[in-house]
């Protein structure tokens, strides 16, 4: 392995993290690379990289201790180095396993699209991890924010995402465009319009089910109750229609002792409640209208109803499926509304990435916004923790800026290395933080009596509730 990287050398007293057979071996003196971040990314970290290191230090009194190390990328390593993203840098990001990052300007006229995404498909880092939970005292434009925790498993590297597409006028828009009109939709009514732009959203088996996978394993190591898929696949049967039906095959191929769809709980519970049932009446009541379906349909559904029991009655039957992880899934504009009228009924939810995109902000909105929510881009064998808020260069350098999302992130970094006792000690500190009112000033504006504080300041406060 390299020993330095953008011409800096890796700190001596640090050991690199290890990953081997799905597992991370974590040492007590990780190196761990940091990408300061753009504009306000200067001095969020700063205070970050405080409060992670008293955090640390308080919970394993310098038995264990992060040796950070900085590699580059956006305007600074522009400045250095001529390119936004150097190749040492994507190096030590994959050599040294976990990495954090603040937020990455995306350049303007052309090359790389977006930093962000170019570091999770380079890496390959398939899963966006939003988790969303309300921290006591924050203002929330909702009346019960404190029943919204759910964990957003979105896939990260396919869907529009994938940056496939076209300029309208160009020749390759008119070259897809003549394909499309004059071959596969010859003789139909559909016609794309000579005037569009292009775009293609790949939607694989591949990357839907590692996805859906990672969120069942999680859901089951943490004792959530319910992994729900989120998806438009009544409009967009073949893409995200298949993203609905591919996680619905991971659940009941690869975890059918663990798992009970939602369908099956409506057919076992039927049968619990009316022994006598017939298989019939039973499709009957979770089909409305069968009545006035197809012979074919209804046979189907019959058969849908008769599977369920034969394979999975034994071993889910007499309410033993109420202690599975239940699988479900809804329409993507189902859930705007769903999240915010009965959050309690959603704990993980899977997604695609654009969808994932979506409801991730929406969610964050009614537990304090951008500024304290935190993610992760995870794949097999890598791990970047970033703040999943924008640069705001308006702010940079002006000490104003809740440090909140990336400190938030480094929580899930610290349980992530298996570090929970400093990961429980930030958390607890911000919260406490917060509820003495001695916020930045996104929060002060929003709360009575509140005292406004510097991005600094919160840190120091942060670390002084660690006492």
């Amino acid at each position: 392995m390299q020993t330095s990287y953008n011409g800096l050398s890796l700190p001596q007293d640090g050991e690199a993290i290890q990953y081997a057979n799905g597992v991370f071996r974590v040492p007590d003196h990780p190196i761990v690379p940091f990408i300061e971040g753009d504009g306000t990314g200067r001095d969020i970290w700063r205070a970050a990289q405080r409060v992670f290191d008293a955090a640390v230090e308080k919970a394993y009194g310098g038995k264990r201790a992060v040796k950070w190390f900085e590699i580059y990328a956006g305007e600074k390593a522009f400045r250095r180095f001529n390119t936004w993203l150097p190749e040492d840098s994507v190096s030590a990001a994959r050599n040294l396993r976990v990495s954090i990052k603040g937020p990455l300007t995306t350049p303007v006229g052309g090359g790389i699209r977006s930093l962000n995404v170019a570091l999770r498909q380079i890496l390959d880092l398939y899963a966006c991890v939003r988790p969303v939970k309300y921290y006591q005292g924050v203002p929330s434009p909702v009346k019960h924010p404190e029943k919204l925790d759910v964990v957003i498993f979105r896939e990260n590297t396919e869907d529009v995402y994938a940056g496939i597409e076209f300029k309208e006028g160009s020749p390759e828009a008119r070259k897809l465009i003549s394909f499309l009109n004059d071959e596969m939709l010859k003789g139909g009514k559909k016609k794309v319009r000579e005037d569009s732009g292009i775009g293609i959203k790949p939607i694989s088996i591949t990357g839907t089910k590692r996805l859906v996978r990672k969120a069942i394993q999680y859901a089951l190591e943490n004792g959530r109750k319910s992994v729900t898929l989120v998806h438009k696949g009544n409009i967009q049967k073949f893409t995200e229609g298949a993203f609905r039906e591919w996680g619905y095959e991971v659940a009941t191929q690869e975890f059918r002792q663990q798992t009970v769809t939602e369908r099956e709980s409506w057919i076992l519970g039927n049968l619990e409640a009316n022994p006598a049932l017939t298989i019939e009446a039973n499709a009957a009541l979770i089909e409305p209208g069968l009545e006035f379906a197809s012979e074919d349909f209804r046979k189907q559904i019959y058969a849908e109803v008769k599977q369920v029991i034969d394979s999975i009655g034994a071993t889910h039957g007499k309410s033993q499926w109420k202690n599975k992880l239940m699988l479900n899934d809804r329409i993507a504009d189902s859930i705007f509304q769903q999240v915010i009228i009965r959050p309690e009924e959603y704990s993980v939810l899977a997604t695609p990435n654009l969808n994932g995109d979506y409801i991730s902000d929406a969610c964050a909105a009614q537990v304090g916004g951008l500024g304290i929510a935190p993610g992760a881009n995870i794949g097999d064998g890598y791990a970047v923790f970033e703040a999943t808020h924008g640069t705001a260069p308006k702010y940079a350098d002006k000490d104003v800026i809740n440090p909140g999302s990336v400190i938030l992130s480094g929580v899930m970094m610290f349980d992530f290395l298996g570090w929970p006792e400093a990961a429980r000690l930030i958390e607890s500190s911000l919260e406490k933080t917060i509820r003495q009112k001695r916020v930045t000033y996104d929060f002060e504006r929003q709360m009575q009596d509140a005292t406004k504080v510097s991005t600094s300041e919160f840190a120091a406060s942060m670390i002084r509730s660690m006492d």
